[in-house]
């Protein structure tokens, strides 16, 4: 890499942080809520941006390109879906987490179940942060900065040494983010970091296009259309890294976790100054989850296309095109913005680590009179501690066999989908009692433990998550019928935002929800694939329309009826009269 390249990384790096300073510098980050929540101060847009940003990020960059560089866009299942259950959260999650002021998914639990069944869950949930999700962010992120940015050409050392020097880079000013900034300054500057990655992540399958198409982009996309028919069926087949079946079991439980209950993601439309911003927020980013696979899985299909012979590990499919495709000029911006995601993911997930030990366990359990200033101290030392922890370990997630993103989803299903059965039933249920929610926890990681790393069984694990989901939720309601509370559960209203939903809410569902289906027709041989290339386009253009007039309906359908002023009234009583 060059000292232009060098410089514009610095220079683009150096200004994001300048302007998240600049953005946030007169915020109360003392209080608890200014420091976890962003004072509850926070817009649509910037909520949108944040929620995009922490999910779109190297591990997705490099492990879904990875993926489908191996078997196709099956996989973008995980991202398309998102559109769904961001709606989920928009419509039902949201309004009743605001209501009751939550800072933390397990205060919900606690306020629902008992104390017990938010430590565990809070344990849970700092297990599977500290463990797996940081430690995989930071070896992407690694790989990722390490490719492109030549960090082993840089200090002349082994690429061993150099993937490690990343990583402590990373890791360390992620930290000073996420500690020292609190939740407004990881926002704003996810937001910032958003419009990078969204124009520099379209540049590359672009670019990738170009390259295919000898200077010729559409040519280049009706190549990929001729080479790789099967491999752009969305649907896929049995064999695909992701069946399509596994969309109505694991995927959308364990979309709906992620969007509805990982703290590190909820946490953003918990700090809205409304339910209106909270929903807008929500609903943007879940109509935009529909068309990331332009950057999240497409540039897989182009470097198979490309560089197939070049690629020893899938996971080395994304870094490898960027470097090949980008020009000279651009590398320095793009390192910048792969960084800002790389510290979007890090930094959010750690904030909200920080969050969920202080208000969850020192707090409750250690000192239950602390000043908010001293428990913010509290969470600076937690973060700083964990970061480090995640550091030392992210080196070793290149022994994952079958790649981060698949190692990632795997081990995530011993904390995802229990959580998400507790507080489903704790949402829909007034009477269960709390020993339901621990023999359920118990009961499903123990069972999906045993069947994916002792006694191995014959089926995908995620039709096993569907299955166990199941199952726990049935053994909960019988709980619940032999043994019920004896005081009903309510809802307590704390919250003093204003709570008037954004009047847009269902009708920016419905769109959303019709966009999915249209995604998955037209990428399926009911729409584009495996027909002649000169059929394509008139195809495209024939089914585009049929679904744009579609999404007209549902919007005006579910528009909300139009309230009619006093005065329209009273002139309405005098003509009866």
């Amino acid at each position: 890499m060059n000292l232009f390249s060098i410089g514009t990384f610095i220079f683009f790096t150096l200004l994001v942080a300048f302007l998240s300073w600049k953005l946030t510098k007169d915020e109360n980050l003392e209080s608890n809520t200014g420091y976890f929540l962003g004072g509850r101060s926070l817009s649509g847009v910037v909520i949108a941006g944040s929620l995009l940003l922490t999910n779109l990020s190297t591990e997705q960059l490099v492990g879904m390109n990875g993926q489908a560089f191996n078997g196709g866009l099956s996989v973008v299942a995980w991202e398309v879906t998102s559109g769904l259950t961001l709606v989920f959260m928009a419509l039902y999650f949201l309004p009743r987490y605001l209501k009751s002021g939550f800072t933390t998914i397990p205060e919900f639990l606690e306020e629902r179940y008992d104390k017990g069944t938010r430590n565990v869950v809070a344990i849970l949930f700092l297990i599977s942060l500290g463990v797996i999700f940081l430690p995989v962010v930071l070896y992407s992120g690694g790989i990722a900065l390490n490719s492109l940015l030549s960090v082993k050409d840089i200090f002349n050392v082994s690429e061993g040494t150099a993937l490690i020097i990343t990583i402590w880079g990373i890791g360390i000013i992620g930290g000073i983010y996420a500690v020292f900034g609190g939740l407004k300054a990881v926002a704003v500057s996810d937001t910032l970091n958003g419009v990078g990655l969204i124009l520099g992540g379209i540049l590359i399958p672009i670019l990738g296009f170009f390259k295919m198409g000898d200077g010729n982009v559409i040519k280049g996309i009706e190549n990929i259309f001729i080479e790789f028919p099967e491999k752009i069926n969305v649907i896929g087949t049995s064999n695909s890294p992701v069946p399509f079946s596994t969309i109505f079991t694991g995927i959308i439980l364990i979309n709906t976790f992620y969007w509805c209950t990982n703290q590190s993601i909820v946490q953003r439309a918990f700090g809205a100054k409304s339910l209106k911003e909270g929903q807008k927020g929500v609903l943007y980013a879940g109509i935009l989850k529909i068309f990331v696979p332009i950057i999240l899985a497409v540039p897989g299909l182009i470097a198979l296309s490309l560089y197939s012979s070049e690629i020893s590990h899938p996971d080395m499919a994304y870094p490898l095109l960027v470097n090949k495709l980008l020009p000279k000029p651009l590398i320095g911006f793009f390192g910048a913005v792969l960084f800002g995601a790389v510290l979007s993911s890090f930094n959010s997930a750690l904030n909200s680590a920080s969050t969920l030990f202080c208000l969850n366990i020192y707090k409750p359990i250690f000192n239950s009179n602390i000043k908010d200033k001293d428990l913010v101290k509290v969470g600076k030392i937690f973060g700083v501690i964990l970061g480090l922890s995640s550091i030392l370990v992210a080196p070793y997630i290149a022994n994952a066999p079958d790649g981060l993103f698949a190692f990632m989803k795997k081990f995530m299903g011993f904390f995802n989908v229990p959580t998400l059965v507790i507080v489903l039933v704790g949402f829909f249920s007034k009477r269960i009692p709390p020993i339901a929610a621990k023999i359920s926890l118990f009961v499903f990681m123990t069972i999906y433990g045993v069947t994916q790393f002792v006694y191995k069984i014959n089926i995908h694990f995620l039709h096993l998550l569907g299955i166990l989901f199941v199952l726990c939720v049935a053994i909960m309601i019988i709980i619940g019928k032999l043994f019920p509370m004896k005081t009903e559960y309510k809802q307590t209203i704390k919250n003093n935002i204003s709570f008037e939903p954004w009047k847009y809410a269902n009708s920016f569902s419905g769109v959303t929800v019709v966009f999915l289906v249209y995604f998955y027709v037209l990428f399926s041989h009911y729409g584009i694939i495996g027909i002649p290339k000169e059929e394509i386009f008139s195809k495209f253009i024939y089914i585009t329309l049929i679904f744009t007039a579609i999404s007209l309906v549902t919007f005006k359908m579910l528009l909300p009826p139009k309230k009619v002023d006093t005065e329209e009234i009273k002139e309405l009583k005098r003509e009866t009269n």
